[in-house]
């Protein structure tokens, strides 16, 4: 039998840091070996108005670590009546992927989580066994390598949303044409202050004609 930490290997996922938010972008290529699953695989989540969180690895394992997610932010709000920091979420997570590798199983899939709380815009990257790491920028699945060869060369720390946003749609781009396992589309997410939006159709087009 395939394991299915090999079996569902693709995707490119982008976070970055900006001064004024937190840019998450995703290719929409869900494969299953060879096989393209899906041409519109979701793989950015929002979560709150001000928290989302990207996939890569086994589709239906993630969507439930975002259910979960989904449930005990909301939870949170009720019970501390202000949003869920975004550590905290990212917490929730690598508690949730690190109790399964101490059974033995872990979960195929890495995350970013990804928001703006009281305390500013944070981007957290989560590996398969629960491991927790803080970024300003990163990239996760089989087409990261390209991602990160903009990424590096591209990205600056401290520059507004507006500025960057076309750093990661080239660097999502850059990992579509280049890794068979990411492709199709894309979807772009900013939350800032002003909570969480998706790009549209027309902004990503005009971001890539940029």
């Amino acid at each position: 039998m395939t394991n299915e930490l090999e079996m569902f290997k693709g995707t490119t996922t982008v976070g970055v840091v900006c001064s004024d938010g937190v840019i998450l972008g995703t290719d929409t290529r869900a494969t299953a070996g060879n096989y393209v699953a899906s041409k519109r695989a979701k793989k950015v989540y929002r979560i709150t108005n001000r928290l989302a969180m990207t996939i890569a690895g086994g589709v239906a394992v993630a969507q439930r670590v975002v259910e979960i997610l989904k449930v005990n932010a909301r939870l949170y709000e009720l019970e501390k009546g202000r949003p869920m920091p975004v550590k905290s979420a990212a917490n929730l997570v690598s508690s949730i992927l690190f109790q399964n590798r101490e059974a033995g199983m872990p979960l195929p899939m890495q995350a970013i989580v990804g928001g703006f709380d009281d305390t500013g815009p944070h981007v957290f990257n989560l590996d398969p066994f629960g491991s927790l790491i803080e970024e300003k920028m990163v990239s996760t699945g089989s087409g990261s390598p390209f991602a990160y060869g903009v990424l590096e060369q591209m990205y600056k720390e401290d520059k507004p949303v507006a500025e960057m946003l076309p750093v990661v749609v080239k660097a999502v781009d850059s990992a579509m044409k280049r890794d068979i396992a990411s492709g199709n589309n894309f979807d772009v997410a900013v939350i800032d202050r002003a909570g969480f939006r998706e790009l549209s159709s027309e902004e990503k087009e005009a971001l890539l004609k940029s």
